[in-house]
């Protein structure tokens, strides 16, 4: 054989590799992105908001603040 030939061949089958390897890449750069964005809205359904937080928060502090004065009233007496 000559050697541009197999020069040739080799170049086709470097360049095969090289373009499936960076298919292989991209596809699973894609498949991660896909599972990233998944999570985050997995995430923000699950967990509470910081608005909520504050307003059940406050809700305790308010009930707390009825049992401390039912608790100063019974003292009182």
């Amino acid at each position: 054989m000559e050697p541009s030939i197999l020069w040739q061949v080799g170049l086709t089958a470097a360049v095969t590799f090289i373009g499936w390897t960076l298919k292989n890449s991209y596809e699973e750069v894609k498949r991660l992105n896909i599972l990233l964005n998944k999570t985050r809205e997995d995430m923000a359904r699950d967990y509470l908001s910081k608005s909520d937080a504050n307003t059940d928060f406050d809700r305790v502090i308010l009930r707390l603040d009825a049992l401390d004065q039912k608790l100063d009233r019974m003292l009182e007496r």
